[in-house]
């Protein structure tokens, strides 16, 4: 298990945590998502003892990181894919972290067996596709069969079958009581494997629930107007939650199509799409985010975009 207890970190005048707390549950694949600068990072490093907080503390199994003698035997981390010496081989690389906690040579075969690295295991890491060192990062992580992990985008550049494989690993660590953490940009997948979501913007908790908390609720509703702003505005009047793309999309929330449409007639709005989806973890994420999103980037027309 790992608890976040009121982790507070300064950067100078810059706040990049803020008074959080939270929980990672063993037996749960946990997933911690965020806008880019959310923090999420930073978190890590923190219960990593990599970084010292300015407030607050982390523990892991009831203990902070840094007080154990077998760090990797507890927990394995992935949040650098330059972490490995360029020039040795991927089997040396795992060696000589294995000869320093004195875990023995047939558990770095059994890792790399499991991490599909059989055939470039005799290579050196500077040959290596992200995807390759990838898994050699995640590798690394189970090589002290740990029962907790920490993963930073562990997805990143890894191929179909490769994030399938991965989905998988996840799920069984997490059957064989194992905590698994991981931060990733990529809803579908985290929708496929997590447990629990916890979303960070500007080093808050914005929500911490279940993953089917975060598809209960209204239905999305897509609306396409030419009157796209002036529309918005009239809707979150009426108690609606919108969520603007582009010059004529907007995603509403909190009001039926039917009500969108009747209140479209009313104010003599001619709409040119009007549909009603099911809500997903993407919907409820950009809801809860738009606000929170420090880097923004701009479309062709100068509008901002996600």
């Amino acid at each position: 298990m790992i608890e976040v207890e009121h982790l507070t970190k300064r950067f100078g005048d810059r706040l990049a945590l803020d008074d959080l707390s939270f929980r990672v549950d063993a037996g749960k694949v946990t997933a911690f998502l965020g806008p880019n600068g959310a923090g999420k990072t930073t978190t890590m490093r923190l219960i990593l003892g990599l970084d010292r907080p300015t407030s607050g503390r982390a523990l892991v199994g009831g203990r902070a990181f840094r007080d154990y003698v077998d760090p990797i035997c507890q927990v394995g981390a992935l949040l650098d894919t330059k972490f490995a010496h360029p020039r040795r081989t991927a089997f040396d690389h795992l060696l000589v972290i294995a000869a320093t906690h004195r875990i023995p040579r047939s558990r770095v075969h059994e890792v790399i067996e499991e991490t599909g690295l059989e055939s470039v295991a005799g290579e050196r890491v500077l040959k290596f596709s992200l995807g390759m060192t990838q898994r050699l990062g995640i590798a690394s992580a189970l090589l002290g069969s740990p029962r907790i992990l920490i993963l930073d985008e562990p997805v990143n550049g890894l191929d179909i079958d490769g994030v399938s494989w991965f989905r998988e690993l996840c799920r069984r660590y997490a059957a064989d009581g194992a905590a698994v953490f991981l931060s990733s940009h990529l809803m579908s997948e985290v929708e496929r494997v997590a447990d629990q979501v916890i979303v960070l913007g500007r080093g808050r908790v914005l929500k911490d629930a279940p993953l089917f908390e975060f598809r209960q609720g209204a239905a999305v509703v897509s609306v396409v107007t030419e009157h796209a702003t002036e529309f918005a505005a009239h809707l979150e009047r009426l108690g609606a939650s919108v969520l603007m793309s582009g010059d004529h999309s907007l995603s509403v929330t909190g009001l039926s199509a039917a009500e969108i449409g009747s209140a479209a007639l009313r104010q003599g709005i001619a709409l040119e799409r009007l549909n009603e989806e099911s809500r997903s973890l993407e919907d409820s994420y950009r809801v809860l985010t738009d606000q929170d999103i420090e880097f923004r980037s701009m479309t062709n027309s100068g509008d901002v975009a996600e």
